[in-house]
């Protein structure tokens, strides 16, 4: 590690260093922030690959991310955001996904799939949720579900998203099942086995899910139904609409990017408002009231998507540093969302937290999220249904947490039911 500072040891770059308990990898983040300068991580190419060794430089502070999100013309996403890169013949096959394009390409693609999140569609689904989170909810007493992630928070995510687009009840459950594969080791691979064999296994998942969509797309130009698979595919009066691959490359990223991440969300809001009931029963007392806030610092808290990787295109300087083209960074979301020259007690939960400019969907910029509504909605209406009832949902445990340097994956959450307190107004 190069930057300015002592790390004791800890690596970005490591795989190990995303074993790590949760509260060390925060404290080498706050360390990170003290630097005068973004630290450099060496990425080693392991044992028989022959390119050189390449290294990222890690954002880690608030005001830093914030500017290289909105400074597409100097960090670009292309050829990949993600860490590792998609390789060029996945891109070939499988087409770009709009997280790794920039310039004309791009806002090309966003005004076409923004019709997904317009207000009068948001506004269209938002009955739609508040029905299904209770339908989820009565389920969960009924059956006495002791598994909160896959009994609430993955249905909650994933049947939203199939509702607006329009996919069909025989074929969700095979989908859920080629989401699960495609993103159950995103990020960290955790053995040298998996490293051989998670790649493999997750593409074809994922090419199983665009033949999917691509049935679904041919269906709808023939036959529209007015759900967005259709508006997607069919053109507008400016004559865009979604190609074959364009479809399924949108539709992947929805289904691994949008479902993964507010499953993640609504299941971290279980475990934080278990562990500080203080602040469960002012949410309960006034939802109305406290529901936005509490909303944002769930999102802060538990970030669901850990970093992103820029490319630097043209030099400049930032941080401190001055970066030349060819530059690798790291926009370390967890890090900035922690950072205390911005949040005051950054490490509390508090859901009157004001103002709070967590970077939990992106710093802005062109790659802001498009689905950060909907899943406020969702995580909204999912809370406001749990609190209403006469018995409390509670985690019993702690949350079983992936091991990436990607997501902050919950894989687990046991929960129980109890009589709910009633909180003092």
């Amino acid at each position: 590690m190069e930057g300015g500072g002592d790390l004791h040891g800890l690596d970005l770059a490591d795989p190990q260093f995303w074993k790590l308990p949760r509260e060390r990898r925060l404290e080498a983040f706050a360390l990170l922030r003290q630097l005068d300068r973004p630290a450099y991580f060496v990425e080693r190419a392991g044992a028989g690959r022959r390119r050189p060794e390449r290294g990222f430089y890690a954002l880690a502070k608030h005001a830093d991310v914030v500017e290289a999100s909105r400074m597409a013309d100097v960090f670009a996403s292309a050829p990949g955001a993600t860490s590792p890169e998609p390789p060029r013949w996945v891109r070939g096959v499988f087409g770009d996904s709009m997280v790794n394009l920039d310039g004309p390409r791009h806002a090309q693609l966003r005004r076409v799939v923004s019709r997904a999140f317009t207000p009068r569609v948001l506004a269209d689904a938002e009955s739609g949720i508040r029905d299904l989170a209770a339908r989820i909810v009565d389920d969960l007493l009924a059956t006495g579900a002791d598994e909160f992630v896959s009994a609430a928070a993955s249905r909650m995510a994933f049947e939203v998203i199939c509702d607006m687009l329009g996919v069909p009840e025989p074929g969700r459950v095979e989908i859920a099942r080629q989401v699960d594969r495609a993103s159950e080791n995103a990020g960290v691979a955790r053995t040298l086995r998996a490293r051989i064999r998670v790649p493999g296994r997750g593409l074809r998942a994922l090419g199983r899910m665009q033949l999917t969509v691509a049935a679904l797309g041919r269906e709808r130009r023939r036959r529209p139904t007015g759900d967005l698979i259709s508006a997607l595919v069919t053109a507008d009066v400016d004559g865009q609409a979604l190609s074959t691959r364009q479809l399924g490359s949108f539709f992947s990223l929805l289904m691994v990017a949008g479902v993964e991440t507010t499953r993640n969300a609504i299941a971290h809001a279980l475990a934080l408002l278990t562990d500080h009931p203080e602040q469960r029963d002012l949410l309960t007392s006034d939802f109305e009231r406290y529901a936005d806030g509490a909303v944002d610092e769930i999102v802060r808290v538990s970030t669901p998507i850990i970093q992103f990787r820029r490319h630097v295109i043209r030099p400049h300087t930032l941080g401190g540093h001055d970066f030349v083209r060819g530059d690798r960074v790291m926009l370390l979301y967890a890090s900035a969302n922690r950072d205390e020259a911005v949040f005051d007690r950054p490490d509390a939960f508090d859901i009157t937290r004001r103002p709070n400019p967590h970077l939990g969907y992106g710093g802005g910029g062109p790659h802001y999220c498009l689905g950060a509504h909907l899943a406020r909605v969702e995580i909204k209406a999912l809370l406001r249904e749990l609190l209403s009832r006469p018995l409390a949902l509670h985690a019993v445990g702690v949350p079983d947490l992936g091991h990436s340097n990607f997501d902050n994956r919950v894989r687990a959450q046991r929960c129980a039911f109890e009589e709910a307190r009633i909180p003092r107004p």
